[in-house]
């Protein structure tokens, strides 16, 4: 079994006074992460995607919990952004039962944040699932293994059945896709235009690693710029791209309001364009590199409880740095990504000497572990 690192971190909050909500796209994990954290233990299971189970936990009272749960110490309730009023319930719970354990999984960020946020304040702890990541599975089958297979992570990803299936990738991204990306954000309110959304999906895919404009994508698929944006931030909170914003200081010729957007999985990227080309085939070979390492340092650093916040850099003139992190204190730091070794890549002047960053640094497949790990 492949091992995640959120598995400890989740068991040593447990009976804590808190429920724990585990947030992350579909298929990510989350149902076997919990069930592993839950072995042999008894617990009661129940599914928000059930009718049954949201009838019974919205709109509930203490009395019927209690008898909902019996004599259950640990209860887990998968896809809880399903359940109207959820985070009263999940309030409910950790303020009356006070010897039951509850956690909640979700796979919307959007849904599940914005219906316990307020009324489980200071009464819970939350933690994101991502996708497999570069250092669980080197944890798993070891350095060497996994980086003979940095070509194969580039086209198909890092989603778990993806990974145990090798062989059937194809087929199973399709299936993934289509059911990630569109049963979970057509079903909200806010998603009136699945015409659109498949369009708007379409034209981020392509321009992975530059700069997007939602004027023009707005154009490109006869939308106003609003509803793009509209779009966009919900494809963020349902875990489907991650925006980059651009970093801008005291230069003036900066752009200031820039913004890159990546796929969550590379794999989910590629399905979207319906290209499954081995590299050797493609132009956008430097992209996915580029896409792979931010979302995998991004992975890296949550994982690790590393505070940073993370940019691109560019000039009006085209000067461009593919990732600088902010630490604390301000501290900065910069990163190329280069596919190929033997790249050159340069690290502007007009960057450094204006905020001399504390490293320099260029990413590729050969030193790529030390980064990401």
């Amino acid at each position: 079994m492949i091992l995640r690192i959120l598995e400890e971190k989740i068991k040593s909050r447990l009976f804590k006074g808190k429920a724990v909500l585990v947030l992350g796209p579909r298929q990510s994990g989350k149902s076997t992460l919990v069930s592993t954290i839950l072995q042999g233990q008894e617990y009661l299971s129940l599914n928000g995607d059930e009718a049954a189970v949201r009838e019974a936990l919205s709109n509930t009272s203490v009395a019927e919990l209690e008898r909902i749960i019996g004599r259950h110490k640990l209860v887990l309730i998968d896809e809880a952004q399903r359940i109207p009023d959820i985070g009263l319930t999940l309030k409910l719970i950790t303020d009356q039962l006070k010897n039951v354990q509850v956690i909640a999984t979700g796979s919307s960020a959007f849904e599940l944040s914005a219906r316990v946020n307020e009324p489980l304040t200071g009464r819970k702890y939350e933690y994101k699932l991502y996708p497999l990541s570069y250092g669980e599975m080197v944890g798993y089958h070891g350095y060497l293994k996994e980086k003979q297979l940095l070509e194969t992570r580039l086209i198909y990803g890092y989603y778990p059945e993806i990974v145990t299936h090798p062989g059937e990738e194809k087929e199973l991204l399709k299936l993934l896709a289509e059911s990630y990306l569109y049963k979970d954000l057509l079903s909200l309110e806010q998603i009136q235009k699945p015409a659109l959304l498949e369009k708007l999906l379409r034209a981020l895919a392509l321009q992975i690693g530059s700069e997007v404009s939602y004027h023009e994508l707005a154009q490109l698929t006869g939308a106003n710029k609003q509803t793009v944006e509209k779009y966009i931030d919900l494809l963020e909170k349902a875990f489907v791209i991650i925006v980059l914003p651009a970093y801008s200081g005291n230069i003036r010729n900066e752009i200031k309001k820039g913004k890159k957007i990546y796929f969550l999985d590379c794999g989910i990227r590629n399905a979207v364009i319906r290209n499954f080309q081995p590299l050797s085939a493609r132009t956008d070979t430097g992209a996915l590199w580029e896409n792979f390492v931010i979302v995998e340092r991004i992975k890296f650093l949550y994982q690790s409880g590393i505070d940073a916040k993370q940019y691109f850099w560019r000039t009006t003139q085209q000067q461009e740095i593919d990732l600088i992190e902010e630490h604390e204190a301000g501290v900065l730091h910069a990163f190329e990504c280069k596919w190929s070794a033997a790249s050159k890549a340069r690290f502007p002047s007009t960057f450094t000497d204006q905020y001399h960053p504390i490293s320099k640094q260029v990413i590729t497949p050969e030193n790529v572990k030390d980064f990401l790990m």
